[in-house]
């Protein structure tokens, strides 16, 4: 489905989105920062090279937690 939105509109989305984005950034290296240690860096290695599909469906579940706060927000948009 396409959305189509006025320019304005779109200014207000892309704000929003860019402030879930930002707030999704802080709390990745609140952690980081907070859980700097040799086992997750390992662990974070290997999810870097995973593609989502082969990931656990835990770890999904972090992924789909953001994906859900974005999807509320185009929700909000639509008519």
């Amino acid at each position: 489905m396409k959305i189509i939105v006025s320019e304005n509109r779109k200014k207000k989305i892309i704000e929003e989105l860019s402030d879930l984005e930002h707030d999704q950034w802080a709390h990745w290296t609140e952690y980081m920062l907070d859980n700097n240690d040799a086992e997750n860096h390992k662990r974070w290695r290997r999810q870097i090279a995973t593609d989502y599909e082969d990931l656990t469906e835990e770890e999904k579940d972090g992924d789909r937690e953001w994906a859900e706060k974005v999807y509320d927000i185009i929700e909000k948009h639509e008519d």
